[in-house]
């Protein structure tokens, strides 16, 4: 069990954390939707109208369950080299190396209806450093087109991943209800993990792949509600091969639920991303994914709130953010450091 007291701010905090504290200090807060602030204009409710008779979301989940298909319909006669044994708990973190990690920031944009998002360097140079922390081999890609955005994640999946323990990808931009937005245009989440599944990227098969979002994903607002005080056993290793869905092993981390705003202070950077730094600074490499996850929705539900009395309808508002993982085993990302030599 974590301690609770990880996710306390404190003077003592190591300089490689970032700070954190309740915004209600600070009127730079913006949301990362795609409109201005304060308003919504035919776009999004159009976007939204379109998504009413969705019952099942725009997610990862929405996207499978309401018919997303993959390119390739010839799953029997895919191969791929089994990297953990079928009942493992955990999964393998030894090869050689932690693995890619891809940060598209988005700051500028050729849509006329989207502002320049003030604060999102903050969020990049944060996670680039606790992610190399953790051994990640970060690379950075500001303000792309969305040509690029599929070229660039094209070639990664192309890639041979052999001995990496996983691949994650994070991207900073304003969004709406299931839409991302790159520098000229909008695109489906899907059109980037789609490149990753089992049967397009074998030598990802059976190893986590990671997404964050930072954007909105609509245009409701969450006033929240004042709070007043009133283990499994497995059956044994196994060598025998076995066959694994093609959409296993992902996990999307989005900063916000389908259908609300995501907060961006200008000056400290996006609630989540501050807060996801933070986790993995602090106990990125004790604590398996989901529970840092859970830390990190705490300090987002707890820690933050807007501050714009100019625009009382954005005043005082809350955000969550919302996970969607088809992991099929405890992820952590354990020190490199302590893995002996030719150990794979």
């Amino acid at each position: 069990m974590a301690d609770p007291n990880t996710n306390n701010s404190s003077s003592n905090e190591s300089t490689d954390q970032v700070g954190i504290r309740v915004e209600n200090e600070n009127p730079d807060d913006h949301t990362d939707a795609f409109g201005s602030v304060g308003g919504s204009s035919g776009t999004a409710a159009a976007s939204s109208s379109s998504h009413h008779n969705n019952i099942y979301g725009s997610g990862a989940i929405g996207q499978l369950a309401n018919g997303y298909k993959s390119p390739s319909s010839s799953y029997g006669k895919n191969v791929a080299k089994m990297v953990t044994d079928r009942h493992a708990a955990e999964y393998n973190m030894r090869h050689k190396n932690r693995g890619m990690a891809l940060i598209f920031n988005h700051e500028h944009f050729e849509v006329p209806t989207l502002k320049s998002r003030a604060g999102t360097n903050v969020d990049c140079e944060n996670l680039t450093r606790v992610l190399k922390q953790l051994d990640f081999e970060v690379t950075v890609y500001k303000d792309c087109r969305y040509k690029d955005i599929v070229r660039t994640i094209e070639l990664a999946a192309s890639q041979n991943h052999g001995d990496s323990d996983c691949i994650l990808v994070a991207i900073l931009s304003h969004g709406e209800m299931g839409y991302i937005y790159a520098k000229d245009t909008q695109y489906k989440l899907e059109n980037i993990w789609s490149f990753f599944t089992a049967n397009h990227c074998p030598s990802l098969a059976g190893k986590p792949k990671l997404f964050f979002i930072q954007a909105c994903q609509g245009d409701r607002l969450d006033t929240g509600v004042t709070m007043q005080r009133g283990h499994t056993e497995t059956d044994g290793d196994s060598s025998m091969s076995y066959k694994i869905p093609v959409h296993a092993d992902f996990l999307i981390a989005y900063s916000t639920v389908p259908g609300f705003y995501s907060w961006r202070n200008t000056t400290r950077g996006s609630w989540f991303m501050q807060s996801l730094c933070v986790e993995l600074a602090a106990n990125g490499k004790r604590l398996d994914i989901l529970t840092l996850l859970t830390f990190v929705s705490q300090r987002v539900a707890v820690d933050f709130e807007s501050c714009t009395p100019d625009t009382p309808e954005m005043h005082q508002q809350k955000q969550i953010p919302c996970v969607t993982t088809m992991l099929t085993r405890i992820l952590r990302f354990s020190d490199k450091q302590l893995v002996p030599a030719g150990r794979v």
